[in-house]
């Protein structure tokens, strides 16, 4: 009879804490099938835009349940350019378990994207480490052991040797925000490719990752700013969505 009762508690319990997910349908309800099939497909829904001839942004549109803030953040930064990825990945996490995803900086190092100018797959960061604090760019810090506890607010440190760009260095910020964590990173030195890429701060990241019925959600939205100078050299789109789907991919595989 006790054994009974555990476990019809446990039933109880579970299909409560089931209920409390949003269905993907909630959160975008006017997105078109095609659209539909492509967020729960291995690769996910990818779209780039340009200010000059108009952002496209699904988030954006009426009736979306996302937090707006997270749309904010990155166009509070007048982008020139903007990229937007939705996926849905099988799994149930629990919002430690993505916190916990999150702070595997060192999972980054290795990571391979395809590269047309190679013609290969190749590594993207050859190098990814936390470090203590912006003026202590020079020596890198261990990541944590996985926490039992969720934090509401973090700030990181991050390191990253960019295949193409040399060292980089990243501001990251998690926090527990709507039904889900957010988690933003911005530049907060130059990057350089010989001469000046994307200045301090021009460059933001936003990823939320919410669990839902049919799995779990990670949004994910770019933006940067270069010169037109720049902008004849490096294909700047092209960049953004690269190193943004590096990082989806690995919140994704870290989460799974």
């Amino acid at each position: 009879m006790k054994k009974f009762i555990i476990v019809t508690l446990f039933i109880f319990i579970s299909a409560a804490l089931f209920a409390q997910l949003r269905e993907f349908s909630q959160i975008f309800p006017n997105i078109n099938q095609d659209t539909r099939a492509q967020v729960f497909s291995t690769e996910g829904y990818v779209r780039t835009s340009q200010r000059a001839q108009g952002f496209v942004i699904l988030a954006n549109e009426r009736g979306n349940a996302m937090d707006p803030s997270i749309i904010n953040m990155v166009m509070d930064r007048n982008p020139g350019y903007f990229v937007e990825s939705i996926k849905v990945i099988p799994g149930s996490p629990s919002l430690l378990d993505i916190y916990n995803a999150l702070g595997n900086i060192r999972g980054l190092r290795g990571r391979l994207y395809d590269s047309h100018s190679r013609g290969e797959a190749v590594p993207l960061f050859e190098e990814a480490t936390r470090i203590a604090a912006q003026r202590q760019t020079s020596g890198a810090i261990p990541d944590p052991a996985p926490s039992r506890v969720l934090p509401r607010t973090e700030t990181i440190f991050i390191r990253l040797k960019d295949v193409n760009f040399g060292y980089t260095y990243y501001l990251a910020e998690m926090s527990n925000i709507q039904n889900g964590i957010r988690y933003t990173m911005s530049n907060f030195r130059t990057i350089t490719y010989i001469i000046p890429v994307i200045r301090e701060g021009r460059f933001i990241a936003q990823l939320y990752i919410e669990p839902i019925q049919e799995g779990v959600l990670i949004y994910s939205a770019a933006g940067a700013d270069a010169s037109n100078f720049v902008s004849s050299r490096i294909h700047v789109e092209s960049a953004i969505s690269k190193r943004l789907g590096v990082i989806s991919s690995w919140a994704a595989d870290g989460i799974r």
